[in-house]
Formats: C-alpha cells, structure tokens, sequence
C-alpha cells in the first residue's frame, strides 16, 4: 500500500515575475487610453483641432482595441501568447515615438491607431499568460485580481500621469514616457518568461476584424452626431445604419465560421454574458465620470493638468486596493454579488458627488466619495474577470480574455462616446446668452472650450459674462453627466443580480 504523500506540481518560480512585468505593459496600455483627458486643452490649443478631430483622438485607440482585440487573442492561442505580446510591445513602442512627434491632428490620430494596434496585441496576451504561469486556483483569483486592479488604475491614473507630464514638458511627453516601459517589459520577456506550446486555434481573421472595427465606429460616430447642433437626422441614421450593419454582418460570419474567433456559445455560460456587461458598462461610467471631471477641474475651476490629476487621484487609489482585496473575498461569494455591489456603491458615491462642490478644493467627504467610486468598479471588475477566465476552458484562454478586453475597450470608447454626448447636450440645453450675446451662440454651444476663446475676443465685460455663463451651463451638464453614471452603474447591478449565477470556488471553479 502506498502511504507516500500525494505529490503537488513543482510551481513555476518566475510566475509573481511574469505577473509584474505584463501587469507593467497593461498599465502603460490603459494609461494611453486616458492619458490625453488631462492633455486635451493643451493639445487642442496646440495642434489647432477642431471637435470631430478631438473625438478621434481620444477614441480611435479605443475602438482600434476593441475592433482587434478578438482576432489577436485567438491568433495568440494559435502561435503563442509570448510571441504575441513582444510583437505588440514593438507596435507599441513605434507608435509612441510617432504619436509624440505628430504636427498635426491628422497625422495623431493616425499615431494613436497604430498604438491600439500595439496595445490590442498585448491586452489578451497579458491575461491569457497568468492564466498558463498560475496553476494553483486560489493564486490564479489573486493574480486576475491585481490585474484587473492594475487596468482599472491605470485607466484611472491616466490623468494623473498626464498631469505630472504636462507641469514640465509638452503634450508629446504623454507618448514618449512609454518607451522606457517597452524597453524594459520587452528585455525581462525576452529573459524570463517562458514560451508555452500553442494551443492552436483560427486563423486571424482579417476581414472579420475589419467588419467589427467599422460597426463600432459607425455606432459611436451616430452618439456622437446626436449632440451636434443643428442635428442631421440623416447622417445620424446613415451612420447608425451602417454600424449595425457591419455588426451584424460580423455576428453573422461567426456563426458560420467552423472556428470563429468569437465563440458565441460562451455567452450560454451561466454569467458569462453578465460578467462581460459589468466589465463594459463599469468602464463606461468611470471614463465618462474621468473625462468630464478633468475637464471641469480645468476649464471651469480654472486648475492646472497636475491640480486636475490630482484631484482626480483618490478614484485609482481605490480601484487598486479593490482588485486584490476582491481576489480573496471571491471564493467565498458570488461572482455576480461582487460586481452589483461594487457598481452599487459606486452608483450612490457618484450621487453624492453631484451634491458636492469642488471649488474649495479635496474635503475629507470628497476624498471618500472619489475612493468610493474607483472601489466599487474595481472591485466589479475583478469579478468579471475572474468569472469569464474561471469559464473557459484553458484552450479558450486568449479568446476569453479577449472578449473580456473587448467589453473594457468598448466600454472605454463609449464612456467617452456617451458621456462626451451627454455633456454637450446638457451644456447646450443649459447655456442661456443674454441679448447682446445671441450672435456668437452658433460658436460656443457645442463646447465650453469653445466659449473661452470666443470670450477672449471680445470686449472686456462682454467676454467676462459669456465666460461666467458658459462655466454655469458647463457646471450644470456635469451634474447631469454624474447622475447618468450613478444610473448606468445601478442598471447594470441589477442587470448582473438578475443575470448572473457564477460563484468562483475556493478551487476556482465556477458554480
């Protein structure tokens, strides 16, 4: 009788090693994707760029991610994940140096396409690694656990980052602190993370990427026209139409493909769909939140981009501390319970926020209504990433955590989309010029930015009360946009309380 004891599998001694270095490449990749909230006027006044230019600029790396996003992770399982995200850490580096040094805002957004290139290529790879270094179920939930805190801070400390840069240096800085981080991340890599066999998988493809990447831009680009005064209704249909039909046509193919890159049939996971909606719809809210808070820190409170960053910093304070600290509650809770209660709270900090005033500065109860909100979508999403990834089968590791990635980047994209909207609607609505003001309201309703530098044109006490007006209407539309975050993020609690029936177990199996 063999009384030895059971064996346990000897544990790679370089997981918490390869854990720091692609958590180190996800941060700089969500850093990029809110980086420019603080450098926007400065951009903006630089580069001369209109409102359809400033759009793309903020969103086209977003919408990039998400188009590729779902090609990339499955082309990782075919060839290697390793392989996969020292390409996308070359993409990445390249396009920094190119988006630093852009004259113009075309050439920009071009930059900033081929940096979601570059970032689409790491993202699933990140996750798909730990999933292959982390054998151990419990230190598998901590390790999504901080890097899933390490995307919602560095979404969060974006601004911040920004901030710094932009006290000393130019608006370029913001792309050329990338490349030591490629630099380094690349050389350990190369060093120390090992390669796994390929789990085989589809071909890229191609044409599938390009259907989804024009549906997305289509449907964001008709958010977007529904806040343009005047509004073209047939542009607005035109655009909408086009968006669903490409997306469409992409949902279409894959359900005909023999080896689709999206398997459609993970959604029929018990909370696998609710997951992804908490990812996507969490994301939405705090970059929207991020976005408008930054600009009415600087544009209207008149603070400096490291002022702006600062006040903003208690947000990713809280999302970091969340993801580990969610990690260990996990097993013993249901996935779906964490992610409602987390957007719960954040929901009910956003509401109290509204009541608040930022004039005077951080106050002890803005402090903790910030931390409250970067707290609750952390800790939701560390939920979702541990449901969906604890789902799939390890074959399916790229392409589940590309879905995964898929909804924080189209939550990305149309938190700005969305939220952006709202704003210049609530601002419109609100901006009431006085008589001998009138003239120069097809000038200044679409953005306050706008506003203040008509204002600077005219007569002394003429642009001292189109100012004061515009900041007023600016004020109201962020109440607004607060409170539409605070019901997106209720919403979608309810939504995964009624929808998911995942409870990741100690041996992180889902039940």
């Amino acid at each position: 009788m063999n009384t030895s004891p059971p064996q346990h599998p000897v544990r790679d001694p370089r997981r918490w090693l390869t854990l720091a270095i692609v958590t180190s490449a996800l941060f700089m990749v969500c850093v990029d994707m809110t980086v420019l909230y603080t450098a926007l006027p400065v951009l903006t006044r630089d580069l001369q760029a209109t409102a359809a230019q400033r759009l793309w600029i903020v969103n086209v790396y977003a919408l990039v991610v998400a188009g590729l996003l779902p090609g990339l992770g499955t082309l990782g399982d075919r060839h290697g994940h390793r392989r996969l995200f020292l390409a996308g850490l070359a993409v990445f580096a390249a396009a920094s140096l190119a988006a630093a040094l852009s004259p113009s805002p075309a050439l920009l957004i071009a930059a900033r396409t081929l940096l979601g290139a570059g970032g689409a290529a790491m993202m699933p790879a990140t996750l798909a690694i730990i999933r292959q270094r982390f054998e151990d179920p419990a230190e598998r939930n901590l390790a999504i656990g901080i890097w899933a805190g390490t995307a919602s801070g560095g979404l969060a400390l974006g601004p911040v980052i920004g901030g710094l840069l932009l006290e000393q240096y130019a608006w370029g800085s913001v792309f050329l602190v990338n490349l030591p981080v490629v630099a380094t991340a690349a050389l350990l890599t190369w060093r120390f993370v090992p390669a796994a066999p390929p789990a085989g998988g589809a071909r890229w493809d191609l044409a599938g990427s390009l259907l989804v990447m024009a549906g997305l831009f289509g449907v964001v680009f008709a958010i977007k026209e529904c806040a343009r005064r005047p509004l073209s209704l047939p542009i607005l249909l035109l655009a909408l139409g086009v968006g669903v039909l490409f997306l469409w046509l992409y949902l279409r193919q894959q359900r005909r493909h023999d080896t689709p890159l999206i398997d459609l049939g993970l959604f029929r996971l018990p909370g696998f769909g609710a997951a992804v909606a908490g990812a996507a719809l969490g994301t939405a809210g705090i970059v929207g939140f991020e976005l408008e808070l930054g600009q009415h820190l600087q544009l209207v409170l008149g603070r400096s981009p490291l002022q702006a960053g600062l006040t903003i910093l208690p947000t990713p304070l809280g999302s970091l501390l969340a993801g580990p600290l969610t990690g260990r509650l996990l097993p013993y809770a249901r996935a779906s319970h964490v992610g409602a209660g987390g957007l719960l709270l954040s929901a009910i900090a956003a509401l109290g926020l509204a009541g608040l005033s930022f004039d005077a500065g951080l106050t002890p109860g803005s402090i903790a209504l910030l931390v409250a909100v970067g707290a609750g979508v952390g800790a939701a999403a560390t939920a979702a990433s541990t449901a969906i990834m604890s789902a799939a089968p390890p074959e399916r590791a790229g392409m589940a955590a590309s879905i995964e990635e898929v909804g924080f980047e189209l939550g990305s994209a149309l938190g700005v989309a969305v939220f952006g909207s709202l704003m210049t609607i609530a601002y419109a609505a609100s901006l009431a010029l006085p008589g001998d003001l009138a003239a120069v309201l097809p000038r200044v309703q679409d953005a306050l930015d706008d506003a203040l530098r008509v204002a600077s044109t005219l007569p002394q006490d003429a642009g001292a009360a189109l100012a004061l007006t515009a900041r007023a209407a600016f004020r109201t539309a962020f109440h607004a946009v607060l409170v539409g975050a605070a019901l997106l993020w209720a919403a979608t609690a309810v939504f995964m309380l009624a929808n998911g029936r995942r409870r990741v177990s100690a041996r992180g199996r889902a039940t």
